[in-house]
């Protein structure tokens, strides 16, 4: 890990605009705990400062946290074929030289001239090779935006109240955050403080001894176990939790490279919270050195987690670790392939909104099903398959198969009003299954899950049945499939990881107001290039309608080739000629002035 390391510390020189006319540029910097500076610098095309004219819609942002392209996402094969050129036989490939790395700022406006043109690149530095990976999931008004650095192992804090300009308000380092490394994803609480998981382990192997009181045996950076961070408004470390039990988990589901004493499953990737509860969910994904590093071969498909974590946040800075539930394998787990059990690779956790719910569910990547549980409050929260997504898989494009395993399922997230469940999946790799596998189209479902919520914890719903797995639930009260939409049809593994749904609407009064109800969702096609999953780099627009349908936004389209979706494959940015980027987050985030 000490080249990831390295590349983190590579610091970036100016830059052109060759393909932007008025490009106005403005640096916010702070100094961090090394004592260093670091900065986000804006650059506006074409006058997007200045301020709204009299009677001018105001508008709606997407913003997209990105990585820069390099070599180092390339395989040597490849690498002939970047855009660009370096000196020597690979021929043109100037930009898979490092660059900046950044928050784009997207016109989300329907019914705009810019609408899905980019009017900002807010570059970060000087660090670059950061893999820009997640944010929080919803952004409210007020709301610090927690972006990670995957590789960098950083968080920043960036202002977003006064959009398009951005301007930062700090942000942690790796030696902030020595009990983990490898930070996935935030969670924001009221008072304006985030918890984020971080799923590598303490970045010295050996001991480390949190101030809590807590000593994990970790085996080093991007290894485990990981840990439950608390972040003040402007990305200040106020907590630190390893996520490991003291007695350690189950040995012979959760290996560990190179092995620990005690076994951990403790790699924590999503994370929502409900604070009227005083409860957090943590999902386990991986030991993320197995997944980051350039091509590796998975050794052992147990580094690949089946477990959840529920936490008692009721002492805020002191969380509390209350059960670590082991989702079950389901009527596709087959011995010989433990890679793609129901149970295997648990990404994903989303909670219930509504104050008559306490259930959550979660998703597994490569185990291709979603599980829930009623009551996230229980001592030991019992969880159930309850949908595969391979019984979604039909809807999305006629051309798939019905198994889905491997599906490469990544984001999921109920609707603020707990009526439906959004999915967001790659599509399963050709090849996966065996040689003969043609793999399948990704895309979004949308699932009703009324009934099921309505049941409480006597809910009957159960995938316990191969055509259960393939069809649906049998039982009456089992998720089903509202809408579907493919992305990419025909091309395997080559739809959305992420998303986001737009929780604002436009009132009669002229501002936006936080709806229950979304109408939209974004979602973008890329992964981790590292780890084979690289996606088209493309951000597309869905549509929502009230009964859980779904369909491309064929309006949002490229400002440069005219298609559909923001294409992040392009020679030149606002901040310049640096090439392809790499787009993994999202999110619709308003002005503070224009919403209410």
């Amino acid at each position: 890990m000490a080249g990831v390391l390295a590349l983190g510390a590579v610091t970036y020189q100016g830059s052109s605009t060759e393909a932007y006319a008025d490009v106005q540029t403005f640096t916010d910097a702070k100094t961090a705990s090394d004592g260093k500076r670091y900065w986000v610098k804006n650059h506006l095309v074409g006058g997007q400062e200045t301020a709204r004219a009299a009677g001018e819609q105001r508008k709606k942002w997407l913003l997209v946290w990105a990585g820069d392209e390099n070599i180092a996402d390339t395989l040597v094969k490849d690498v002939k074929n970047l855009p660009g050129s370096l000196a020597g036989g690979l021929g043109k490939v100037t930009n898979a030289l490092p660059g900046p790395d950044f928050l784009a700022v997207i016109d989300a406006t329907e019914g705009s001239g810019t609408y899905g043109k980019v009017v900002n690149t807010a570059t970060v530095g000087p660090l670059v090779e950061n893999e820009p990976h997640h944010m929080q999931y919803v952004w409210h008004k007020g709301d610090t935006i927690y972006a990670g650095a995957l590789f960098a192992a950083a968080t920043y804090a960036f202002d977003v109240s006064a959009l398009p300009e951005l301007k930062l308000k700090g942000i942690s380092l790796p030696t902030n955050t020595l009990g983990g490394s490898v930070p996935d994803a935030y969670w924001t609480l009221k008072d304006g403080t985030a918890y984020g998981t971080y799923m590598g382990g303490p970045v010295v192997p050996g001991p480390y001894a949190y101030a809590n009181g807590q000593v994990a045996v970790g085996n080093g950076f991007a290894g485990s176990p990981g840990a439950l961070i608390r972040f003040d408004q402007t990305g200040k470390v106020l907590s630190q939790t390893s996520a490991a039990t003291p007695q350690g988990d189950n040995a012979k589901l959760c290996a560990n490279l190179p092995q620990l004493g005690k076994p951990t499953c403790a790699n924590p990737h999503g994370i929502q919270a409900r604070e009227d509860l005083n409860t957090l969910v943590t999902s386990d994904y991986a030991e993320p050195r197995n997944i980051i590093l350039d091509p590796v071969k998975q050794p052992s498909p147990y580094l690949r987690r089946p477990t959840v974590r529920t936490w008692d946040i009721t002492e805020r800075d002191n969380p509390k670790l209350k059960a670590v539930s082991y989702l079950q394998d389901g009527p596709r787990a087959d011995p010989a392939d433990p890679l793609h059990a129901e149970s295997r690779a648990v990404m994903e956790t989303t909670v219930t909104n509504l104050p008559g719910h306490k259930g959550a569910f979660a998703q597994t990547m490569q185990g291709g099903a979603v599980h829930y549980t009623p009551d996230i409050t229980a001592e030991e929260p019992k969880w159930v398959e309850v949908f595969d997504d391979g019984a979604a898989n039909k809807a999305i494009h006629a051309g798939n198969d019905a198994n889905g395993g491997g599906s490469n399922g990544g984001w999921i997230q109920t609707s603020p009003d707990d009526k439906y469940l959004y999915r967001a999946i790659s599509g399963r790799a050709k090849g996966a299954l065996g040689p003969n596998d043609p793999g399948t189209t990704g895309g979004v479902y949308v699932l009703d899950i009324q009934k099921l919520l309505a049941a409480g914890t006597d809910f009957k719903c159960k995938i316990d049945t191969l055509a259960e797995a393939q069809n649906g639930g049998a039982e009456s009260d089992c998720p089903t499939v509202a809408g579907a939409a493919p992305i990419n049809p025909g091309q395997p593994a080559a739809g959305p990881h992420w998303g986001a749904y737009d929780n604002f609407k436009l009132g009669a009064d002229g501002f936006y107001h936080e709806t229950k109800s979304p109408e939209r969702i974004a979602v973008s096609n890329y992964f981790v290039a590292r780890s084979g999953l690289d996606g088209d780099h493309k951000v597309n627009m869905l549509k929502l309608g009230p009964d859980g349908k779904v369909s491309l936004d064929t309006s949002f389209k490229d400002e440069f080739s005219g298609q559909v979706g923001i294409n992040f494959n392009r020679k030149d940015w606002p901040h310049g000629s640096f090439g392809n980027a790499k787009p993994h987050s999202e999110l619709f985030v308003i002005a503070d002035a224009d919403v209410k």
